[in-house]
């Protein structure tokens, strides 16, 4: 490997890591720098699209990835008050016929740890935790950061994979904080033998309902059961202790069919997180800065595409700093020109769907239930070929 600067990473989320991944594979060293003590992930599921194979493959990773999934048969939206399935997607042969690739579900913390042992096992990269950046500086031909713990860091260029409440996107776009969308979100995972209702063990269901909705599908070879609980509610942006939580939450499905509902009484309260988006914008980057995942383009998790649009966009952008042969400002261009459109529509589609989900009782409810009864195989998997074809990704030629 030619001696170069490091490319620093804000960042030790899937998509910094993978980015890291996509540049040491075309040969330019990264630098990972993490605000927290030591590299992790929350502890909860998180499911992918089969777009996201397009990037597992050019790292190397897709049998890694696959060892530690599950394949769910299905993916299901049933009505939350009468349990009637009003979509379902098959995930099975048909649907790897289409679309090359399974769709699958695993633990966020099992996929972080394949993608940490990669970095792990690359001697051009650098893991560096307990780093929270308070500063920088774009110095014209290198980047230069300074820590909160008093470190000091400088690199040829500078990718900010800092979230959706992004550091970097506050300096570089200036557009505030992510947008509300009036929701609120818990999660928990329990034991599969502790789930006694009558409902699907090994599909992704979404009980959609007015102002709501549940998801629940398998993790860790079905020993495990992810649960989130999604609803509208004034107090979205407060803080509460479990108790009012408890409340708030019973109160809120008590309506719903009692399958969705006796899921309810299992939830962890101490985990409750206000949803949030951003705002498509064109720009992600200014001189040797840029911005990558939800810090550029924080989608609601109505399409489940945030980590694979982040993982998605670390492959192109390693592909593009590559093939401009550190032309750190032609390969920011390029890379937005090349991810704005799909992520955008991810964005924009994702809010449309959200209130899809969501409607209340009323005839627009109706009409949602009749049309997609229509909605047959070869449909859905039409209209799902935009996102699970995958990008198109740029190549360097060459190590």
């Amino acid at each position: 490997m030619a001696k170069r600067d490091p490319i620093l990473i804000v960042g030790g989320g899937l998509g910094g890591l993978t980015t890291a991944l996509a540049l040491a594979r075309r040969g330019w060293p990264a630098r990972v720098l993490e605000g927290a003590p030591q590299f992790g992930a929350i502890g909860y599921g998180i499911q992918f699209g089969p777009n996201v194979f397009h990037a597992f493959d050019r790292l190397g990773l897709s049998e890694k990835v696959l060892a530690i999934a599950d394949f769910p048969v299905a993916l299901s939206m049933m009505d939350a008050l009468s349990a009637k399935e009003l979509v379902h997607v098959p995930t099975g042969p048909s649907f790897r016929a289409r679309f090359k690739y399974p769709y699958i579900v695993v633990h966020r913390i099992d996929l972080h740890n394949i993608l940490l042992d990669a970095c792990r096992q690359n001697g051009a990269i650098e893991l560096v935790p307990d780093a929270m950046v308070t500063g920088f500086e774009d110095r014209g031909d290198a980047v230069a950061v300074e820590t909160k713990e008093g470190g000091a860091f400088s690199g040829a260029a500078l990718v900010a994979a800092d979230g959706l409440s992004s550091w970097f996107r506050a300096r570089l776009i200036g557009d505030g904080d992510p947008r509300p969308s009036g929701y609120v979100a818990f999660r928990t995972i329990v034991p599969m033998a502790q789930v006694k209702a009558d409902l699907s063990r090994d599909n992704v269901s979404l009980w959609a309902g007015p102002g709501l909705h549940v998801v629940h599908y398998p993790l860790r070879r079905g020993t495990e059961f992810n649960i989130v609980a999604v609803f509208r509610t004034a107090t979205h942006s407060e803080r509460g202790d479990p108790a009012v939580y408890r409340t708030e939450l019973e109160h809120t499905y008590r309506n719903v069919h009692p399958a969705a509902r006796s899921l309810i009484g299992m939830f962890d309260m101490r985990w409750r997180r206000a949803v949030s988006d951003r705002d498509p914008v064109r720009h992600w980057h200014r001189g040797r800065v840029v911005l990558l995942g939800d810090a550029a383009h924080g989608p609601l998790q109505s399409l489940a595409q945030g980590a694979g649009m982040a993982i998605e966009d670390g492959c192109c952008l390693g592909e593009l700093i590559a093939a401009t042969d550190g032309d750190f400002t032609g390969a920011f261009r390029r890379f937005e020109a090349a991810r704005l459109l799909r992520t955008a529509r991810v964005q924009l589609e994702s809010r449309a769907i959200w209130d899809f989900y969501h409607l209340d009782e009323g005839v627009a409810r109706d009409v949602r239930n009749a049309t997609v009864a229509d909605w047959d195989e070869a449909h859905l998997f039409n209209c799902l070929a935009w996102l699970y074809d995958g990008p198109a990704v740029p190549e360097a030629k060459g190590p």
